[in-house]
């Protein structure tokens, strides 16, 4: 079996959850002896070292990075077959991310090798199979990793229904749809007829080895600085933070330490390479105090893989099977966020509570055995 897997960022960045998803799926694909091919987008966070890295770690056989071709290299072919299609379809451009030179790079990779499977994520690359033939006997799969429509509503110029039909539509290209929430599968099944597969973040176990470590950190909040992560960040330390005790060590890892006041109990780590033994590892509680996006929080599934209680607001939970006891301490209330995280560090029993269902919760719905299943039915490994 031979499969063809986009996905445009480097998975090995420890930046956003969606790497991480990335990530994850590379290695059941090196678990289960699956050769796989990588195309993802050149940037300066995503080069060939990192293709080389994810070759020598033996994630992937062959790798190939998308790069954005001049105008001047061909300037008939760039208004033909970029620029007047692009204005065209100008209404759709939030759904197509692809770049002048990019279909006809990836048209080039499929000539050279016949696969099997060809895996897309995100439907806002969909136009990269565009010149596949249509006689093609290659399974297409799309891992939507989101809701998308949701994400353009602030846009100025939003209109539900057309985003909505848009998003409906792209998917219709593909044999399989993957969603990573029930929520998601729930709403895609009632408009695709093709299968929509509940492939969700899966995480090996780190509970027992986490409980063996000692805690020297009590608060951890792990967040890029997207634009709602960065309204997130606001909320919680312009609501919540003054009413915690000043002695809490908080830890804030990743890029929204950027937008993050110094604090004499805050440490900011801009990048952390091993989260699992730099950061979980030592820390007693999580937090998750979203207010907007959609989709399943990477960095819950996280911290529920350590048996780490997590106080979260209601979109923290999102994409979770069951809303309550499952480890999440939720509530929009700034009042009652301070006072759960409070709790969680004074009373032991009350912990050991959130701590018992994290683990159950986590062992019941996201441990790497169960979504390993689930894909082993989909590319009908034994």
């Amino acid at each position: 079996m031979r499969i063809l897997y986009f996905y445009p960022e480097n998975p090995l960045s420890f930046s956003q959850g969606n790497n991480s998803r990335a990530l994850s799926l590379l290695h059941y694909f090196k678990n289960r002896n699956i050769h796989i091919d990588f195309v993802g987008e050149k940037s300066n966070e995503f080069g060939e070292d990192a293709i080389n890295e994810l070759k020598n770690e033996g994630l992937i056989e062959n790798g190939y990075l998308l790069k954005k071709e001049k105008k001047s290299s061909n300037i008939v072919k760039y208004y033909l077959n970029y620029s007047f299609p692009k204005k065209f379809n100008s209404k759709f451009k939030d759904f197509d991310r692809t770049k002048f030179g990019y279909k006809e790079q990836f048209s080039k990779i499929l000539k050279e090798t016949e696969y099997d499977i060809i895996i897309v994520s995100y439907v806002y690359w969909s136009s990269l199979l565009d010149t596949l033939k249509k006689e093609s006997k290659t399974k297409l799969i799309v891992d939507t990793h989101d809701f998308l429509t949701s994400q353009f509503q602030d846009h100025k110029k939003f209109a539900l229904d057309r985003y909505f039909k848009r998003e409906i539509n792209l998917m219709k290209k593909f044999d399989d749809i993957w969603v990573i929430s029930n929520e998601e599968k729930y709403l895609f099944s009632q408009f695709i007829k093709s299968p929509v597969s509940l492939v969700t973040h899966s995480l090996p176990n780190n509970i027992e080895t986490s409980s063996k470590t000692e805690k020297t950190i009590d608060i951890v909040y792990v967040a890029s600085e997207n634009f709602h992560n960065i309204k997130s960040a606001n909320w919680f330390f312009k609501e919540v933070y003054s009413l915690l005790a000043p002695d809490i060590k908080i830890t804030v890892v990743g890029k929204i330490g950027n937008h993050i006041p110094k604090f004499d109990n805050v440490q900011n780590l801009l990048f952390v390479k091993d989260l699992d033994d730099e950061v979980y590892k030592k820390t007693k509680i999580t937090i998750c105090p979203m207010l907007s996006g959609t989709g399943l929080k990477i960095k819950v599934i996280e911290s529920l893989a350590h048996g780490i209680p997590v106080v979260c607001t209601e979109r923290g939970v999102d994409g979770l099977v069951n809303k309550t006891n499952n480890g999440c301490l939720t509530t929009n209330d700034p009042s009652l966020f301070a006072e759960y995280i409070s709790k969680l560090l004074k009373d032991g029993e009350f912990y050991k509570q959130n701590h018992l269902q994290a683990k159950r919760f986590f062992e019941d719905n996201f441990d790497i055995k169960k979504t390993y299943k689930v894909l082993d039915s989909i590319f009908k490994v034994n």
